[in-house]
Parts: structure tokens; sequence; C-alpha cells
């Protein structure tokens, strides 16, 4: 496949450490007959910890990762001395990564900038040593409490693409070409549907050394938010994406009711995509008279929109001033 390097949900089971248990020492020293308890608490088990790392960009470092566990808290000793804390275990993501409970489907974390950290599974807590229990009525107590005991469960992790502006469109719509030409991306280029297999992104150079951020997400067709097609494995890239730019070609026997196909699937998937900035670009413009595209202008849907070509470069500059007023809106 291309781009296979490209990793962006992965399911890893997870287990926390399991406290360390309590101890139920009795002070033994020569010339102290009765010394009492002096038992130490046992150490908290290790935590499961995701943690935001700007260097990463998929989650390909976690493809073959199936397990992870923490480590456990040691023990309490004699002297009330306290057991070691088992070792935390951290699983590095890129920013925009969400962690989701696979059993319940709650979402436990977000991560949203460098260095962030979300204990997603907390380690057991250690037991109680003997000298918690001592009391007038119970002054040698031989006991402690036992650590807590491991948790553990899958846990989904999912990377959405933090990008400016969002490519949406059926497949052949046009979106990589568009991409590479106004980028250095170098995206798969084919006249089939699903060629883009992976979504792809690409820093677009403007004015005075000033840029910014497009994703080109695999195409959508009629039916993927219930799964059809590449179904709902892309649409939550569009989610962190501040602007949706809609492709329609030029020779789409009704332009209106594409993109109102598009619009309904992306609602139907998270009616707060609805609240984004839209542009609409009618790609492969080349192969329109000027006559045909001011018949067309007319029965286009009422929001910004431009005709472009990837091809011949007509309105790609324009496009790119549209884009970049909308973004600094």
């Amino acid at each position: 496949m291309a781009n296979s390097n490209f990793v962006d949900f992965v399911k890893i089971f997870c287990r926390s450490g399991k406290g360390g248990a309590g101890s139920a020492h009795l002070r033994r020293e020569k010339f102290v007959q009765k010394g009492g308890p002096d038992g130490g608490d046992g150490g908290r088990g290790g935590h499961v910890i995701i943690r935001g790392n700007a260097q990463r960009w998929t989650l390909l470092h976690l493809r073959y990762t199936k397990h992870l566990f923490a480590g456990h808290g040691g023990s309490g000793g004699k002297q009330q001395r306290s057991g070691a804390s088992g070792e935390d275990i951290y699983i590095d993501v890129p920013i925009g990564t969400i962690a989701i409970n696979d059993e319940t489907g709650e979402k436990m974390a977000e991560i949203s900038e460098h260095g962030q950290e979300v204990i997603l599974i907390k380690g057991g807590r250690g037991g109680l040593g003997n000298t918690h229990f001592k009391s007038s009525t119970n002054q040698t107590p031989r006991f402690a409490q036992p650590g807590e005991d491991i948790t553990e469960f899958y846990i989904n992790i999912e990377l959405k693409l933090l990008a400016d502006v969002g490519l949406v469109g059926f497949p052949n719509a046009g979106k990589s070409t568009l991409l590479s030409t106004v980028s250095a991306a170098k995206p798969e280029i084919a006249d089939y549907p699903f060629t883009t297999l992976t979504p792809n992104l690409g820093i677009v150079s403007y004015y005075n050394h000033q840029s910014f951020v497009m994703a080109d997400i695999p195409g959508i067709i009629e039916g993927a938010s219930e799964g059809k097609g590449l179904g709902l494995r892309f649409l939550r890239h569009i989610e962190r994406n501040s602007i949706l730019l809609f492709m329609v070609p030029a020779d789409t026997a009704d332009i209106a009711k594409e993109y109102k196909v598009l619009l309904d699937e992306l609602e139907a998937y998270n009616p707060e995509l609805l609240d984004k900035s839209r542009v609409l670009a009618i790609s492969k413009s080349d192969l329109l008279d000027e006559e045909l595209k001011s018949e067309m202008k007319t029965q286009l849907p009422d929001l910004p929109s431009i005709f472009i070509s990837s091809l011949s470069g007509e309105g790609i500059k324009e496009l790119k001033d549209m884009l970049w007023a909308e973004l600094n809106s």
C-alpha cells in the first residue's frame, strides 16, 4: 500500500502495576523486649500514561505494540520503609491523538500540546503497613494491607490530523493533484477511485514567508458516515481542520447536488463540522469556457466558490488568497 508508514489507529492492551503489600514487621532489637510494629507501606503500582510528542507525526512506532505493562510496586519493609513505586509506562503520541476505552467507548484523553501527560490507567495503591493499625487495644498488630490489584483493558489510540485546510470531495475530485500543485507533497495520483488510501499533508507557501497546512483526506462517498467505502476511517481527520475546502469536478452533472451529498455525510458523522468555514472549488475547470462558467455560477450553492485547474494553474493563486483570508478572518 502506498504511504504504508502512515498509521493513525492502534489498539493496545494496557495494564497498570499492582500496589506493593504493606509490611507486618515487628521491631526486634537487643534490649528492646516489645518494640511494636514498624512495618512500612507498599509502593504504588506504575501508571499507564499518554504523552504528547511534537516530533511524532504518526502512530507508526506503536504499530507492533500489542501489550504495555507498568511495573508493580515494591513491598514495605521494616523500620517503616516504604516500598518503591512501580515503573510508569509512557505512550508517546503525536499532537491531535485521542485515547478511547475500547470496552466502554469513553474518551479518556485528547492530546493537544507537546509534553502534555494524561494518566490513562492509575497504578494500584500500595497497602498500609501494620504501624497504621496500632491502637490502645491492639498494640502489636500482626497484619498489614495487601496492595491494590492491577487494572487492565484495551485502549484505542486514534490520530486526528491537525491542518488548517482539509480537502473534502468524492474520489477523483482532484484533491491529490491540487495538493501536489500548491505544496511539495507527493501523493499518489491516478485516474481511478481511492488512489489516496492515507491522508497526506502539505505546507502551502504564501506571501512574506507565510504558510498554512493543507490535508488531503481520502475520498468520501455517499454512505461514508455509515461505514461505506473507506467509511469512518478518515472522517475523523476532518474534525481538526479549520477550513473545509470542498472540491467538485467541473464535469459533474449537478455540482450543487454533489456538494449537498458531501455536506450530508459530514453532518451525519458530526453535526459540529457544519460550523467550520467552507469554500467550494470547482476543479478541472480547464474543460469549461467562460460562457459555461457564467451559466454554472448561477447554480452554485451559497458559499465562497472558485473555478480552478491544477493542470493549467487557473484560479490557484486566487484560491490561496481566498483560503488565507478565511484563515485570518
